[in-house]
């Protein structure tokens, strides 16, 4: 067909994957083994979409995009699947915070004396600020990491600083 009937909004612009979740350069991709479950789950769901986008024949212009969009971000999250390194929070020390652990900090200078906040330190994918999961290459999870149990940690909030104590840590 001549390209003078084809309208402008058929040419094929190269679609737009939206990328994984930061991750330093240089940095292990750290998941709970709940989060590698979540990680494989999201690989099924996304190949169950690309062969019913497949399967679909109403209009190639449209089905050629999506399995092109589809298909990079299968990419970026069988890359994210291969360098998963599990780390299973039942192995790690009861008494000191770390990867996987829900911890519970109470501030005791520098803010609102007696607040306290719970967070669960998560690989990069899992984190989610709305169910209280912080990623482990977050400053409020590097700043508590190796904190032990009743042990004062200084908190960069900012300009401001912030002392808290670990009041409880858990490990699910």
């Amino acid at each position: 067909m001549s390209r003078g009937f084809v309208k402008e909004d058929d040419a094929q612009t190269p679609p737009i994957i939206p990328p994984r979740a930061a991750l330093p350069p240089g940095t292990p991709n750290y998941v709970t083994p709940h989060g590698l479950e979540a990680l494989r789950a999201e690989l099924a769901a996304l190949e169950a979409e690309r062969a019913q986008a497949e399967a679909n024949r109403d209009n190639d212009t449209d089905r050629t995009h999506q399995l092109s969009l589809y298909n990079g971000r299968i990419a970026l999250l069988t890359e994210r699947l291969g360098s998963a390194k599990v780390v299973d929070p039942a192995g790690q020390p009861a008494r000191e915070v770390r990867f996987g652990a829900t911890v519970t900090l109470r501030t005791v200078r520098g803010g609102k004396v007696g607040f306290e906040r719970t967070f669960t330190i998560v690989g990069v994918d899992e984190a989610d600020i709305a169910l209280g999961k912080v990623a482990f290459v977050a400053p409020i999870a590097r700043a508590v990491q190796g904190a032990k149990l009743g042990k004062p940690v200084t908190l960069k909030l900012g300009p401001q600083e912030e002392v808290v104590e670990v009041t409880a840590i858990a490990y699910a």
